[in-house]
């Protein structure tokens, strides 16, 4: 690699940079594929990458090589990509499993969840949120904190409460 665009990447000049990741795009690439075995997910994993890249770059001390950091930020990425796929199958699991979950799955035509989502417009503004976020929108817990202004321990505890409540009211509607 041409010591000279690297400075440059590292002094922030733009050109420098997509050179810099022009010249090692397959590279990353190459190593993301070995790892995940899957094309989507090494494409989305270089894409985090060449982003990570652009923050670290100044960051690079040139304790080894250039190569040799670059194959460390790439596994690093890896890492965290295959965390984030495990997490999302487990949440998923779990949340095929929870009512809430499987009433937004349902379809409304027949008015059969029409009665749980009155239910919920009636909670807590926070907890109703919270419900609505997760379950109707989809959101992850983390996505939903950041939308909510909390964290992602406060969000599931909106949740564990909702539910708690929704429990309470529509058993005393069955009655």
């Amino acid at each position: 690699m041409n010591a000279e665009i690297f400075q440059k990447a590292c002094e922030g000049d733009r050109d420098a940079f997509s050179t810099l990741i022009e010249t090692h795009y397959d590279f990353i690439h190459a190593v993301a594929w070995r790892w995940c075995g899957t094309a989507n997910d090494a494409e989305d994993i270089t894409q985090d990458v060449c982003l990570r890249l652009g923050r670290a770059i100044r960051g690079f001390r040139g304790a080894s090589t250039f190569r040799t950091w670059l194959y460390t930020l790439t596994l690093n990425a890896v890492r965290d990509h295959q965390r984030r796929t495990a997490r999302r199958s487990r949440d998923e699991q779990r949340l095929a499993k929870d009512p809430l979950y499987a009433a937004a799955s349902c379809e409304r035509d027949d008015g059969g969840d029409d009665t749980l989502w009155t239910a919920v417009r009636t909670l807590p503004e926070k907890q109703r949120d919270a419900v609505l976020l997760v379950y109707a929108e989809r959101l992850s817990h983390a996505a939903a904190a950041d939308v909510l202004g909390c964290s992602e321990k406060t969000v599931s505890w909106h949740l564990h409460e909702a539910r708690k409540r929704l429990k309470d009211l529509l058993n005393r509607e069955a009655v």
